[in-house]
């Protein structure tokens, strides 16, 4: 098994970092060639999730379309102000499962890993796990 983590910049208050060829240079450094990898983000305002990679404005519809979900002036409790974050990062989810065949990551032709920021900038970390399976 191998681990490890890597940090990730963020610069705007909300948006979707295409994060897919660090994770696949994680994965490469390993030399495993069957495994499955596993993501783990540890921020309660940012999310992960697998979607489009080709057109930029799928990433701009995601946001807008979470901003519709999630209302940013509704009146919610918490203190800090950053509930719309935590809710949008509720339904993304904060982890993932790839397969790793041929040492590459097993994704769809269109397909993209993408960090999610809902909270930012701030500088956020990403855990994970290879588990070889040859």
């Amino acid at each position: 098994m191998y681990s490890g983590n890597f940090t990730i910049p963020t610069n705007k208050h909300m948006h979707l970092l295409d994060i897919t060829s660090e994770v696949q240079k994680r994965v490469s450094e390993t030399g495993v060639e069957e495994g499955i990898c596993y993501l783990f983000n540890p921020h309660t305002t940012a999310g992960l999730t697998i979607n489009e990679g080709a057109d930029p404005d799928v990433r701009r519809d995601i946001i807008k379309g979470l901003k519709e979900i999630v209302p940013l002036d509704y009146p919610f409790k918490h203190m800090e102000g950053n509930s719309p974050s935590h809710i949008m990062a509720s339904l993304m989810g904060a982890s993932l499962t790839l397969m790793v065949s041929s040492s590459r990551l097993q994704l769809g032709t269109w397909q993209a890993i993408y960090f999610c920021e809902f909270d930012g900038p701030r500088t956020r970390k990403i855990h994970w796990k290879l588990l070889a399976t040859n």
